[in-house]
């Protein structure tokens, strides 16, 4: 089985991105991504972006 984290990015610099996870920031690997900006969503698996996606609904009740 595999999981992914959907995260926000909020700032790519070269190959790597930093994301906002649920408040956690971490730096990861964005060299699979083409024309990644701040603000994008993406599915992140074992350090690295792997997809962009849409903005994932949470349940804020």
């Amino acid at each position: 089985m595999c999981v992914g984290l959907a995260a926000q990015v909020k700032k790519v610099s070269g190959g790597t991105a930093v994301i906002d996870a649920g408040g956690a920031t971490k730096s990861i690997s964005a060299e699979l991504i083409e024309n990644l900006e701040p603000g994008d969503y993406v599915m992140v698996h074992a350090g690295i972006a792997i997809a962009k996606i849409d903005k994932p609904e949470t349940d804020e009740n």
